[in-house]
């Protein structure tokens, strides 16, 4: 049976796409707020888009071992209706002219702890709503989404801050978040109870799940590239929302819809990333998506207005199609060889690594475009998001099709605490 005819799944899948959309429309409404209401620096744009994931850095790890000592459905839920009240109050805010930047870093802040609980949680839940068999299809069908939302996410928000201002923006993100608890609630999966004889300490539930991410070479080479990709693509972003705005001059509707088309890469990216599994292996087509499409990135900081706008709208269409058949393998490699009971502390520390990585490359790129220059910091952004595939290439990934055949074993915990 398609996971179309899957009730659970249905209602998942709808939750996924209102929270992944009202997402989408917060990481391009908020910088752009920041970039023209705001007037910005480059320093300051970098600390706004730091300010959306370092919570991944800050409580990642503990985050994970929380997950996995609860059930997931709840906390899915709840962050989803904190991210809903986050919003409101910057609606109020907006609404009354009392946001200014700080405010805006303090909102974002909050926004970002509850997103850090809730992706955790979400990947951890995957497994237990659609079974192990099918996540290649759950995850190619959710990436689809995640796609889908990066291409309407944008637009919508860079419109709406232009044509309806901030509020109406803020709102509608308020609005979508609550859709995807609404969706949730409604949901009925059994999911298995949590263990509770056996608990160790936190911190020894933390190490565990570094340990397995770390040690086993599969989870490294994943988590590596993984980390470097997103590290400079953290360093790209506030440098190309200034290129758009401040050098070649786009409006908020223009720079939606460019910031857009990598939704749609994604959204043909999700499409394909089943049929080049089956065809190419699922780890081949996984590195080999990466190797193909990211070095276009390097075409970025060569824009300029007119024709000269497809050297930004082409490499930043085929490095989502790419990165989507890169994401929907890895993290069903993850999925598929990670124990049930270890989940959340490894999806926690791949989190803690590649998004708390964000934060860092964020600051970096607002130094670069203080230092080098917008153009100069894109140029090493596309350079270092190339260099992610070496982690891959260096690994015996290259030398697989499909996934081993046996899963690996969760590297023994500390003794238990008394």
């Amino acid at each position: 049976m398609t996971l179309l005819r899957h009730r659970e799944f249905r209602l998942f899948w709808a939750a996924q796409t209102a929270s992944t959309l009202g997402a989408n429309m917060s990481r391009v409404a908020l910088p752009l707020l920041a970039a023209t209401t705001l007037a910005a620096t480059p320093f300051q744009m970098g600390l706004l888009q730091a300010a959306q994931t370092i919570a991944f850095l800050l409580i990642g790890l503990p985050a994970g071992t929380l997950v996995d000592r609860m059930h997931r459905r709840p906390i899915l839920i709840a962050c989803d209706l904190l991210r809903a009240l986050f919003l409101t109050c910057l609606v109020v805010g907006f609404a009354l002219d009392w946001v200014g930047f700080t405010g805006l870093m303090a909102a974002t802040l909050a926004i970002g702890f509850a997103t850090a609980f809730y992706e955790i949680a979400y990947q951890s839940y995957i497994p237990a709503v659609v079974g192990r068999a099918r996540l290649v299809e759950g995850n190619a069908r959710l990436e689809s989404t995640n796609a889908a939302a990066r291409l309407a996410g944008p637009t919508l928000g860079g419109s709406l801050v232009q044509l309806l201002g901030a509020t109406a923006a803020v709102a509608s993100q308020a609005v979508s978040h609550l859709a995807s608890a609404l969706l949730v609630s409604r949901m009925r999966t059994v999911e298995e109870a949590p263990a509770r004889g056996n608990r160790r300490r936190m911190s020894a539930e933390i190490g565990s799940g570094l340990r397995f991410v770390l040690r086993q070479p599969v989870f490294r080479a994943i988590t590596g590239s993984a980390a470097t990709y997103n590290f400079f693509y953290a360093v790209m972003l506030p440098l190309v929302m200034l290129l758009l705005v401040k050098e070649l001059g786009l409006s908020g509707t223009t720079v939606g819809v460019l910031m857009a088309v990598s939704g749609l890469g994604g959204i043909l990216g999700a499409a394909a990333a089943g049929r080049l599994a089956r065809r190419l292996g699922q780890v081949r087509a996984m590195w080999l998506a990466y190797l193909l499409t990211v070095p276009t990135t390097l075409l970025i900081p060569l824009s300029h207005g007119g024709w000269g706008i497809a050297l930004f709208a082409v490499p930043w269409f085929t490095v989502s199609f790419g990165i989507v058949v890169y994401n929907v393998g890895q993290v069903s490699i993850r999925q598929a060889l990670c124990p049930p009971d270890m989940l959340g502390r490894m999806n926690a520390s791949v989190r803690f690594i590649v998004w708390g990585i964000l934060s860092l490359g964020s600051l970096t790129g607002g130094a670069l475009g203080e230092w080098i220059g917008v153009r100069g910091g894109l140029f090493v952004a596309g350079a270092g998001m190339t260099a992610g595939v070496l982690w891959l290439l260096l690994s015996r990934l290259v030398r697989m099709r499909h996934l081993p055949a046996e899963e690996p074993q969760a590297v023994p915990d500390a003794a238990p605490s008394p």
